[in-house]
């Protein structure tokens, strides 16, 4: 059941970019922790005090946030990077920074509405320090169970590489379809968008190998 959901051990991650969207947003950085950029230290979860992982646990339960984006390249064989992302927003900046101290990873910054914006999305530090954290210190809430359970099976599934497949994002996009209330009006491709590329990649594909026939029939015999 998803109400207890057993958690096997995570593999080993792969690193990839922390770095916060907007250039226009205020950045803060802990001291003591390493730039964006840098190496993230694994999360000792067992060191966290208690009364404070429960205390963001529970804020996170009400507040918080577990996304798995897709963004379109066209520089790589396949036409979608996939992005798993932690976050959690409030005009107060103290708690959010009780994340980002006791996690250990991500960045904090302030939007122009003057809400505060803690952030995680570097798959090393998702993998070695958020998910750690949130399968000790875990959620009350049914739904934030669910979301926090298909977001781990999505990083795993990552982490064995299916995100390189068509069909492993398949798989991926049934399992995110109904995060979040299903996302509705938030993400920015919809799944038939996403599945669409593919089709569009082979039919190129189709038409080089025709043209490259052609050519090759049209050459003169030596």
């Amino acid at each position: 059941m998803l109400e207890n959901p057993v958690y096997p051990p995570v593999l080993a991650p792969v690193g990839s970019s922390d770095n916060p969207r907007g250039a226009g947003n205020q950045q803060e950085r802990l001291p003591g922790k390493p730039p964006q950029g840098g190496m993230i230290m694994a999360l000792k979860v067992k060191q966290i005090p208690e009364h404070i992982g429960y205390y963001l646990a529970g804020f996170a339960d009400g507040e918080g946030s577990f996304n798995v984006s897709f963004r379109r390249r066209r520089d790589h064989r396949m036409p979608w990077k996939i992005s798993p992302c932690f976050n959690v927003s409030q005009r107060d900046r103290v708690i959010l920074a009780l994340f980002k101290r006791h996690l250990g990873c991500g960045t904090l910054r302030q939007r122009s509405d003057g809400v505060w914006y803690y952030e995680v999305n570097n798959f090393n530090a998702i993998c070695e320090n958020v998910i750690p954290f949130f399968e000790r210190f875990r959620f009350l809430s049914a739904k934030k169970k669910r979301d926090f359970a298909k977001f781990r099976k999505i990083v795993r599934l990552m982490q064995e590489g299916k995100h390189l497949t068509e069909e492993g994002i398949r798989e991926i996009l049934k399992i995110r379809a109904d995060m979040n209330d299903g996302g509705a009006g938030r993400r920015k491709y919809s799944d038939e968008e996403i599945l669409r590329c593919f089709s569009q990649e082979e039919s190129s594909e189709t038409i080089r190998q025709a043209l490259k026939g052609q050519d090759n029939a049209a050459s003169p015999e030596e």
